[in-house]
């Protein structure tokens, strides 16, 4: 059987190799140090749990739930409003997903079609390109630059190219490159849009991970930001609510509306009961967020210190659940290096190349393990290199 031929530009090789090498690795006895992978390790706050717990008892829960309950909608505005001081419409401005990467993954077959351009970040998430890809559409990258605070240089992106693009994907702060954006650079982005008619699709997924004090906007807040796009978000990091999939897309009513019209014939909406957890998350007590920021900025501590007295110069990053690393030791491949630390250490990185032709020269760091763990990975590392 044949397959069609939209899948055969997608490729997961990189994951893949690294996944089937940790498990050769494994099958020697060695207990791997996995901060490849980017997912919370932590539990939901308690009174989420025991809201899930209660919401298993309710018959009603266990039919299709199609859309998202009104109390979570209102909900998701009503956090909107206090975090970013953004006002949305809860009926019209807010679609519940089934995590963020749902939305990411679906909004191009509502926009793109063969041969359509759209704006993409180099590195970037792997989902934004096989969104496009899989609606057979063309990818213009955008590359993240050290130089340039890793933020997309949207002067160079030549003017047939933008009259063309249908769509631009952002991510701040940004996964794989941990960089962050202000508002002054989502102002250009906004008056970028408007000028050239691009829909931008924002990725906040790691608003609420930030360190220092630091506090990220959001894309929403520029004025005028609104008519041109839209904001995704998940539970999943700032609630470590990754296996129960929830999340929220909101903004732009016509971008709502027709995202949800795929979604309509797609799925039949998020679990009734992660719903509820999810309300109780939004409206509950956020003293659990502010515990999870401290601890990812415990870690991140920790290995940037720790590798820093080895050598390994590793910039300090201000947001997200990740580290950006130059590779150290005289490596110039992210795959040859990254194969070599699992072999050597037992310790799991994901080569920049895997997140785009930009990421060569990095290799991103997860800060998914608890201390103790990655004391030992620096340990390894120390002892083999």
């Amino acid at each position: 059987m044949q397959r069609a031929k939209r899948i055969k530009a997608l490729d997961s090789a990189i994951f893949s190799e690294m996944t089937r090498r940790k498990q050769e690795v494994e099958s020697r006895n060695i207990k791997v140090i996995n901060l490849g992978i980017g997912s919370p390790d932590r539990n939901p706050a308690p009174h989420v749990i025991e809201t899930m717990k209660q919401a298993m008892d309710k018959p009603g829960n266990f039919t299709y739930p199609i859309t998202g309950k009104p109390e979570l909608h209102r909900a998701v505005a009503n956090w909107y409003a206090k975090r970013f001081g953004v006002h949305l419409d809860p009926d019209n401005e807010v679609l519940i997903l089934m995590g963020s990467q749902d939305g990411l993954g679906h909004i191009s077959l509502a926009y793109i079609n063969p041969d359509d351009i759209a704006l993409v970040p180099d590195p970037g998430y792997p989902i934004y390109s096989a969104s496009i890809l899989l609606t057979q559409g063309k990818i213009y990258p955008m590359p993240l630059l050290a130089e340039n605070n890793y933020l997309p240089k949207l002067s160079d992106i030549p003017p047939d190219i933008a009259k063309a693009a249908k769509l631009m994907w952002l991510n701040y702060p940004n996964n794989p490159v941990a960089a962050v954006a202000d508002l002054g650079f989502f102002e250009k982005v906004v008056d970028f849009a408007k000028e050239y008619d691009i829909l931008v699709c924002h990725d906040a997924a790691y608003s609420e991970l930030a360190y220092d004090g630091y506090k990220p906007v959001s894309f929403l807040q520029v004025p005028g930001a609104k008519d041109v796009g839209v904001e995704f978000h998940s539970l999943s990091k700032t609630y470590n609510m990754a296996g129960c999939r929830c999340g929220f897309v909101v903004g732009n009513q016509s971008v709502i509306e027709a995202l949800a019209l795929v979604k309509s014939n797609i799925d039949y909406g998020v679990f009734s009961v992660v719903q509820e957890g999810a309300i109780a998350a939004l409206n509950g007590p956020q003293d659990s967020v502010v515990e999870n920021a401290r601890i990812y900025q415990q870690r991140r501590d920790v290995l940037v210190d720790g590798l820093s007295e080895l050598g390994w110069e590793i910039p300090r990053p201000k947001a997200s659940m990740f580290l950006w690393a130059p590779l150290p030791f005289g490596y110039k491949s992210s795959r040859e290096f990254a194969i070599d630390l699992l072999e050597k250490t037992g310790v799991l990185v994901i080569p920049g190349i895997a997140f785009g032709q930009q990421g060569e020269g990095y290799v991103r760091i997860a800060l998914v393990q608890e201390e103790e763990l990655l004391i030992e990975s620096i340990n390894r590392i120390k002892e083999k290199f």
